[in-house]
């Protein structure tokens, strides 16, 4: 086990409607699809669990936001927490097994 929690955060409908609004190709974020994992600070209940996605939901929703759009005059100007929650499902997990034996790499860095 490592000591670290994970969040994933799954499309809901207003960050649909504002990718089919910004993108006309068609193609509009899939609520079954692929997401994104993000490992985040180690918590034991869900008032740490609270306090911890304070603590990462800006990166993490411009990180949404700039997976689909680049250009950030598109992105809502009112990016709070409350608007996290409107426009994503958020599950948090503070159990993370790691069961590879190679080391951890961060590919950013």
């Amino acid at each position: 086990m490592v000591n670290r929690g994970v969040l994933i955060v799954t499309p809901a409908q207003p960050y649909i409607d504002w990718a089919s609004r910004v993108d006309n190709s068609g193609i509009v974020p899939e609520v079954d699809g692929e997401r994104t994992v993000y490992l985040v600070p180690s918590f034991e209940d869900a008032a740490e669990a609270e306090q911890v996605l304070k603590l990462v939901f800006a990166e993490v929703f411009d990180r949404e936001l700039s997976g689909w759009h680049l250009d950030e005059t598109t992105w809502p100007h009112q990016r709070t927490l409350a608007t996290f929650k409107e426009w994503f499902k958020i599950e948090m997990h503070s159990i993370v097994e790691d069961l590879c034996s190679d080391e951890l790499l961060d590919d950013d860095v």
